[in-house]
């Protein structure tokens, strides 16, 4: 997908950049920076495209550095629970997403490679 610059774009990618410091710098986000560490100790970046927060546990889904979509889960309830992961390439992640998650998507991958 080309990126065209729109209002929506910028928005999606300030979102990111926000999420991008809240997993580097935030403490209440140490036990998924931990898990993407050390599942992908060569990370240069880790972009959150989605969060779900379930009743026992949040699942996020993760671009890291340009190829990879990871989705984790963590349990908030037992903090002895091992995460549990899931890889899978951007290209067959891309194949099952709406317009707007597409543009997201592309938009992250944008600042996975300045980054």
């Amino acid at each position: 997908m080309k990126l065209i610059g729109s209002k929506t774009e910028q928005n999606i990618r300030e979102q990111l950049i926000k999420s991008y410091k809240y997993l580097l710098n935030d403490k209440s986000n140490k036990k998924l920076l931990s898990v993407i560490e050390s599942t992908f100790p060569n990370m240069k970046s880790a972009y959150i495209i989605d969060w779900i927060p379930e009743q026992g546990e949040d699942i996020y889904t993760v671009l890291i550095n340009t190829e990879t979509i990871t989705k984790i889960e963590i349990s908030r309830v037992d903090t002895n629970v091992k995460p549990v992961i899931e890889s899978i390439s951007v290209t067959n992640f891309r194949k099952s997403l709406s317009k707007i998650r597409q543009i997201k998507l592309a938009v992250a991958i944008d600042l996975a490679k300045n980054n």
